[in-house]
């Protein structure tokens, strides 16, 4: 009697994941070294072990480390096709996933300690191009050049002796980047909001509009929330849940879809195009492009975003990056980083962030 044939074995992801990572390496890189920043000494290896101080978190992003997938959709406005001939801005909905995220490099950071809150963007349109944006809650980035964000990420790290930061680095990276002065003024004074759902996300990163017309205009985008700001106080902050954000967020989606105004700014004459230090004045050229809707969480080690590498220079026709060169970093530092989790859960070595360790991989 013939024995039934072997069934054939099952084939690894790792060298999948390996050859998409690969792809996306080589593109980064190119593209960071288009941006004339990459080989003046500064890699983004250096800078994202910078971020990872000594202690990367396995399979996990290696900066807004804690957050949550979100899915939704895209609806453009009427004028949206006016700025640019990209398909996002005609077809009537584009499904988004994305992921809202807090600031630091912890997947278990108090939600109530961090300044900055973030959200990515995945929209994918029916003729499979992609629209990919992470945003933040700051109005302007720290500093002007990838140089300048690795000086502070150095000197912002505790010292081992006192566990803060050393007040003469700070003072020394201050006096040679002077435009940090203007967000760490921002990030002691401008009021916390109580939600994720009332915080508006900037764009801080000048792009490239094309329309239909061939007219071609400078821009940043932000989403301005359609719910009312609301403040939290320090008592509250102090008071509140480490995980508050997204439980605050899950109980307002039981109550219905949570919306964003996608604002597009255009740039006037003189605007600083390739610094995202730099804010453009308020009196600028603003138009609602479309409302961003998300009507659904979940759990970042088995959703649909963990896999995803936000790169913001991934745009549709009709887009295009500036030459900021803190965009080019990004878009580097974001592979490197990209990499290196999905080797470490492609290996095994990430049971936590997979959500092996609770039972429940994806």
């Amino acid at each position: 009697m013939s024995q039934p044939p072997a069934p054939p074995p099952k084939r690894s992801a790792v060298p999948a994941l390996a050859g998409i990572s690969a792809i996306v390496a080589v593109l980064a890189l190119a593209f960071a070294w288009v941006g004339g920043w990459f080989g003046r000494g500064l890699t983004p290896q250096q800078m994202t072990d910078t971020i990872e101080a000594g202690k990367p978190h396995p399979g996990f992003r290696r900066a807004h480390t804690k957050g949550v997938c979100v899915t939704g959709a895209f609806a453009p406005s009427a004028q949206a096709p006016q700025l640019s001939k990209a398909r996002v801005f005609t077809q009537p909905s584009t499904p988004i996933l994305g992921r809202l995220s807090i600031a630091g490099g912890d997947p278990h950071g108090a939600d109530s300690k961090a300044r900055v809150r973030s959200v990515a963007l995945l929209l994918k349109t029916d003729d499979g191009q992609e629209w990919r944006t992470a945003m933040n809650s700051f109005p302007f980035f720290v500093v002007a050049t990838p140089e300048g964000f690795q000086a502070q990420n150095l000197a912002s790290a505790p010292d081992p002796a006192t566990g803060k930061p050393d007040p003469a680095k700070m003072a020394a990276f201050l006096a040679q980047y002077p435009e940090a002065r203007k967000f760490l003024a921002w990030a002691k004074s401008a009021p916390w909001s109580n939600s994720w759902a009332n915080t508006q996300f900037n764009g801080v990163n000048s792009f490239w509009f094309t329309n239909a017309q061939g007219e071609r205009h400078a821009v940043r985008w932000s989403l301005r929330p359609q719910a009312p700001f609301e403040a939290l106080s320090e008592a509250q902050r102090a008071q509140s849940d480490a995980d508050f954000l997204s439980e605050e967020f899950d109980a307002r989606l039981a109550k219905g879809p949570v919306k964003w105004d996608l604002v597009v700014t255009e740039a006037g004459d003189g605007d600083p195009i390739d610094d995202p230090s730099q804010p453009w004045p308020d009196d600028r050229t603003q138009v609602v492009a479309g409302t961003v809707t998300f009507t659904a969480t979940s759990p970042q080690d088995t959703g649909g975003c963990r896999d995803i590498n936000y790169d913001p220079t991934v745009l549709p026709d009709g887009m295009a990056p500036s030459k900021d060169p803190i965009l080019a970093a990004r878009s580097a530092v974001y592979s490197v980083s990209f990499n290196r989790r999905e080797h470490e859960i492609g290996t095994g070595q990430a049971p936590e962030a997979t959500g092996a360790a609770n039972g429940e991989a994806k």
